[in-house]
């Protein structure tokens, strides 16, 4: 999967619209977690920062978490792993109000170091939902969420630009807490319970020259 580099002339917006989406849409759980809401994400870059577009349309959609690195798994979330080759991997956990978790770690429980307060801040949201927290809602629910990711967000890799890197990397919606719990990836993960700390499963990406 190549992430297209947006072109002179072009708005990240436009070049977004345009970007092939890539679905969220493994239930690798379904006997004990057949939920599967549809999700979709699209991905840009500029060279200096990752733009990544999720859309979600799920039947019940909270937003309890009010501060970044929460534990926002609990609401309506969608996630981005990404390995750049290195030891570790980055996890980037937003809620459907824009609530962010991200860390660098060796495995789900070794090694984990959370982003700093600066970190986080460079990271720019725009949540469809708003920013204020609600509890669940059930309906027809759709939302979206805008992450702009710069480059120096990945403090353990020494990228300066993300022009022709090569990746690995999974995305994830999920939401332990709602009424209906769901486990969604973009690559299939082979596990008998959920777990998306599992780099073996990840897919290949390429940032476009």
């Amino acid at each position: 999967m190549v992430i297209e580099k947006v072109k002179s002339g072009k708005t990240v917006s436009e070049s977004l619209v345009l970007a092939k989406a890539l679905e969220i849409g493994c239930c690798n759980w379904p006997e004990e977690y057949p939920e599967a809401p549809k999700v979709e994400v699209r991905c840009v870059h500029t060279g200096n920062e990752l733009f990544l577009r999720f859309d979600v349309e799920e039947k019940c959609t909270a937003a309890l978490v009010d501060r970044d690195n929460g534990d926002v798994w609990t609401d309506s979330c969608v996630e981005f792993f990404v390995t750049f080759g290195t030891a570790g991997y980055y996890n980037i956990e937003a809620n459907c109000i824009g609530r962010l978790l991200m860390s660098h770690r060796l495995s789900k429980t070794d090694g984990v170091e959370m982003a700093t307060p600066e970190v986080l801040a460079a990271i720019k949201r725009n949540p469809s939902l708003g920013r204020e927290t609600f509890s669940e809602r059930l309906g027809d629910n759709r939302w979206s969420l805008d992450l702009a990711i710069p480059v120096s967000s990945f403090f353990k890799d020494d990228l300066k630009d993300f022009s022709g890197v090569e990746c690995r990397a999974n995305f994830y919606k999920c939401g332990d807490n709602l009424s209906l719990p769901h486990f969604l990836s973009w690559k299939r993960i082979e596990t008998t319970y959920p777990d998306f700390h599992r780099p073996e499963f990840f897919g290949s990406l390429k940032f476009e020259d």
